[in-house]
């Protein structure tokens, strides 16, 4: 059965008889602003897609590694992943996940037949970890925002090294951190210092910080027999000619990835603001995330469904919480805030109420 995501606004628009043009789409964790396409040479589009040496160096700048793959996207990754772990590692049973985050880890290890585990806003009990076992961690976590620090990341690293399994570390919307964040430049100290490095990879995705989601690319960092197992599963010619151009300059384009960082933030501080005022202490326990999603709880969890339906019956799509507890929101514009704002006011009174009344 195939997974609920963000970003199905057909589906949305369908069941709500709203046509598609009337929405404002927020059920994504994906950037409001695009980066620039360049210009394409005719060539790009006639060839098959060849090995870009340019990509490639500007992705190992940009996430400051000395080994990956591209690929079509991480998603490619988490499905082959399961599979491909098992022919090289024949006792790997067991793999811990987090309770909440993006579903097609759980669903990919759960179809190849592993045992799960979940855990919640902390990752497992280090010493209860199981030999030849996997560990995914989304960092920062989609939907809760929740984030582990490198230092911590290293030492389940280690440990998992010491117990012959697998760090997969998933850092989708990594972008918008801190520089000192992300976890790749451990694995070059690894493979400088020893072994470590054939313990862990991390995924990272293209289109979420830099606005371009459809032209579907995505790194694996790894050490070279990691790259290599991947490379070869997956094929030639992963990602199309005209995409790899369009990385090749967005990577390297660092006045650009500031300017994005900033407004980012800036719209992110904004909206978070607006939220907190709007749905208030009555309804409102918190709002977690970072700067491409915010994620709201409430006190009493069925309001999440009720403020979903509301704001859809308005045209304005967020993404419901599996659990049906929780409501996120991507980060938009300031031209869309009005309307934002107005459609959350609706659903609030509708919420309250419908508390005075009792139902």
């Amino acid at each position: 059965m195939a997974l609920i995501h963000g970003g199905q606004l057909q589906q949305i628009a369908e069941q709500y008889k709203i046509s598609t043009n009337d929405w404002l789409d927020l059920s994504t964790g994906i950037a409001p602003f695009s980066y620039p396409i360049p210009d394409i040479p005719l060539s790009a589009w006639q060839q098959l897609p060849q090995r870009n040496p340019e990509l490639i160096a500007a992705a190992k700048q940009y996430y400051q590694c000395s080994q990956l793959v591209v690929t079509n996207g991480s998603q490619a990754i988490i499905k082959a992943l399961p599979e491909l772990y098992r022919q090289k590692n024949i006792h790997a049973r067991n793999v811990y996940l987090p309770e909440r985050g993006y579903k097609e880890h759980a669903h990919a290890w759960k179809t190849a037949g592993y045992q799960l585990h979940f855990y919640q806003a902390s990752l497992p009990d280090i010493t209860s970890l199981l030999p030849n076992s996997v560990l995914v961690a989304i960092n920062p976590n989609n939907p809760t925002g929740q984030f582990f620090t490198p230092s911590i990341i290293k030492q389940y690293h280690e440990k998992l090294s010491q117990l012959n399994g697998l760090l997969v570390l998933d850092e989708a919307f990594m972008d918008v951190m801190s520089k000192e964040q992300p976890y790749s430049p451990n694995l070059d100290s690894d493979v400088a210092n020893d072994s470590n490095s054939g313990h862990v990879m991390v995924l990272r995705s293209f289109g979420k910080f830099f606005g371009l989601a459809g032209i579907r690319i995505g790194f694996l960092i790894a050490d070279n027999t990691w790259c290599k197992s991947i490379a070869s599963l997956l094929g030639p010619w992963q990602v199309n000619g005209p995409a790899q151009i369009i990385a090749e300059r967005a990577l390297a384009d660092i006045s650009w990835q500031i300017e994005q960082k900033s407004r980012l933030k800036t719209l992110r501080k904004a909206q978070e603001k607006m939220l907190n005022e709007v749905f208030s202490q009555a309804l409102l326990l918190d709002i977690k995330g970072c700067d491409l999603f915010l994620t709201l709880r409430f006190h009493q969890v069925e309001h999440a469904e009720k403020i979903h339906h509301s704001l859809c019956q308005q045209g304005v799509y967020c993404r419901l919480a599996d659990e049906k507890d929780t409501i996120r929101f991507g980060i938009t514009v300031m031209g869309n805030f009005k309307r934002l704002e107005s459609a959350c006011r609706q659903a609030y009174t509708r919420i309250i109420a419908g508390m005075d009344a009792g139902t």
